[in-house]
């Protein structure tokens, strides 16, 4: 834990309150084959207030013009499972956690859920130990580059909901997600089809019902957004046809 007390220390300029740190790391796995010790699920809930927070300022401060439909998706895009357990990986993070037997002997140091809530855990005791600047100094090193890519990525920011936005745009009505799944509990992967109308316009993958689901929607999204401007095409060639048509009679006029 010294090596993670001392990242921490570079990052934010102060100590760490090294008990709330240790209660951080500790998984409930843990906590509960050694005899019902304190785990980090409260700092978890706080944490992700607190980042919910950093997040939702930065990118209400650097984005003065957007919507808050689009700043919503923005925060999204950060404050989820996935990015959280990246950056966690990213930092070694999961070599500080204790856990149980169990969530040790099927991966569980890798596992994007623990990784998450211990992130989050991680930036409420940065919180109690040194402030609320701290805590944001932390949270900005952390996701400040993913804020500042996914300002740019439009529709990719949640297929999902650009899909639905599209088919409702189109009367097409709500898409409905049809999922299967096979592999142990450790190994799951997910399959989802998604329904448009009547017909499957997208499929995909992951190892999560939601990775699964963004696949088939970014399939989906790309179809209907490529068929839309395929009708769009053809709406507008015969009528530029027609004023080339019309051009060439107004000039055989004046020949004559």
């Amino acid at each position: 834990m010294d090596r993670l007390v001392a990242y921490l220390f570079e990052v934010v300029d102060q100590r760490i309150d090294e008990p709330l740190l240790l209660r951080a790391l500790t998984h409930r796995s843990y906590a509960y084959e050694h005899g019902g010790l304190p785990n980090n699920e409260r700092l978890e809930f706080l944490g992700d207030s607190v980042l919910g927070l950093v997040v939702t300022d930065s990118l209400y401060g650097a984005h003065p013009d957007l919507p808050e439909g689009q700043l919503a998706k923005l925060r999204a895009a950060v404050v989820n499972m996935r990015a959280l357990a990246e950056v966690a990986r990213t930092m070694g993070l999961g070599d500080f956690i204790f856990l149980g037997r169990g969530e040790e002997s099927t991966g569980g140091r890798d596992k994007s859920s623990i990784l998450a809530d211990t992130m989050e855990a991680v930036i409420a005791a940065v919180y109690l130990s040194c402030g609320m600047p701290a805590a944001a100094t932390f949270v900005h090193r952390l996701l400040d580059p993913l804020m500042e890519s996914s300002a740019g990525l439009g529709a990719a920011l949640d297929w999902k909901t650009s899909l639905q936005e599209l088919t409702a745009l189109g009367s097409l009505g709500v898409p409905d997600y049809r999922l299967s799944e096979e592999g142990p509990d450790h190994l799951k992967r997910f399959h989802a089809q998604v329904m448009v109308g009547s017909e499957q316009m997208g499929s995909g993958s992951g190892t999560s019902k939601k990775a699964a689901e963004q696949m088939a929607a970014e399939v989906a999204w790309t179809e209907l957004t490529r068929r839309a401007a395929a009708v769009l095409t053809s709406v507008v060639e015969p009528a530029g046809a027609e004023s080339g048509n019309a051009l060439q009679h107004a000039d055989s006029e004046q020949d004559a």
